[in-house]
């Protein structure tokens, strides 16, 4: 059986990405791909990687005719896909890359974001988009919100021990590493290869990153209580790639087990042995999640170190496996190819 699939904003990283994992999916088929500035052309002159493809040219959203579409994915900038799925087939199942649907309280939207949100009615039913914990609600969602790349990365590393009660949850500190693609395609004098080469420096500091909202909502949750975790991330000059260091209190054994009983029929999240510590390389360009734990010379505290791909898992990827869900296919379908390396 064949899905027919549409990517909004085919453009961008994400979009491009998209275009490469559905291409070996076995039952998706691509048959509209928008890119409103570049409307008009062929996918190949636009990323020439993708030019062996046999792929439908960008065309605008108008003009796209989405009766004969199963499923949109929706990779348009941060602020503009609330109001374009707002207009969509109200029977479209459809899978948001931005963060438009993310928060669930839309006050917390208006607070991290800066604007109230123009489409409370389809907030209101957005699933959030964590696969591997939010896994049956998105089975019969209509709307998935897919999550931020850097949030899902903590949340693969901290929700288990939440929820285990592993971890004091007043001593959380969150150190991440962000390669350039996370900051999408458009230009930006903060990523020219002069400013980036040879440097790292810390964006968002001091709480105000944007991922904290999920953060706070999902963990928060868990725990039943407020949790506030501080958070740093960093640019690195790297094309893809996250590692996050997750400094915590607790017992580094009782902590790696209870990764390991959380994941342990997971297909994409792998918890190392005990001591080992993963890097970006391990899963550069693939699904999977690596998470390992080390134990610290200080009684009672520990170090635990994930790593995913920032356009796969933690963008693309995810939007992929919640479509698999979404339409009935096997979660794993197009997702399997093993890590680029080196």
């Amino acid at each position: 059986m064949s899905h027919k699939i549409a990517i909004l904003g085919a453009s961008g990283y994400t979009g491009a990405e998209l275009i490469r994992l559905i291409a070996t999916h076995p039952t998706f088929e691509i048959v509209a791909l928008s890119g409103d500035r570049k409307a008009g052309q062929p996918m190949s002159s636009v990323y020439p990687h993708l030019r062996h493809l046999d792929l439908p040219d960008l065309v605008t959203i108008e003009d796209i005719d989405f009766s004969g579409v199963d499923l949109a994915f929706c990779a348009l900038p941060h602020a503009t896909s609330q109001a374009v799925i707002r207009d969509l087939p109200k029977d479209l199942k459809v899978v948001d890359l931005s963060a438009d649907f993310r928060l669930r309280d839309p006050e917390a939207y208006a607070r991290w974001y800066g604007g109230a949100h123009q489409a409370l009615d389809q907030q209101a039913e957005a699933v959030y988009g964590l696969t591997e914990f939010y896994r049956e609600e998105i089975r019969a969602a209509r709307l998935v919100a897919g999550t931020g790349c850097n949030a899902a990365t903590g949340q693969f590393a901290l929700r288990p021990l939440i929820a285990a009660g592993v971890i004091d949850l007043d001593r959380i500190v969150m150190d991440l590493k962000a390669a350039a693609s996370g900051a999408g395609r458009s230009l930006k004098e903060h990523l020219l290869f002069s400013e980036l080469f040879e440097n790292v420096k810390g964006y968002s500091m001091g709480g105000t990153h944007r991922h904290l909202g999920e953060f706070d909502q999902e963990f928060s949750a868990i725990a039943g209580r407020e949790v506030r975790v501080q958070f740093t991330p960093h640019l690195i000059p790297a094309t893809r790639g996250i590692l996050l260091t997750n400094y915590v209190s607790g017992d580094p054994e009782a902590i790696h087990a209870a990764l390991t009983a959380a994941y342990a029929e997971e297909v994409f999240i792998r918890v190392l042995p005990m001591g080992e510590v993963p890097q970006m390389k391990d899963v550069r360009a693939s699904n999977f999640c690596h998470i390992g734990v080390v134990g610290d010379r200080i009684d009672g505290r520990a170090t635990v170190v994930a790593v995913l791909d920032n356009l796969t898992k933690g963008s693309a990827g995810q939007a992929v496996q919640n479509a698999n869900l979404m339409l009935g296919v096997e979660e794993t379908a197009g997702l399997m190819a093993a890590p680029v390396f080196p």
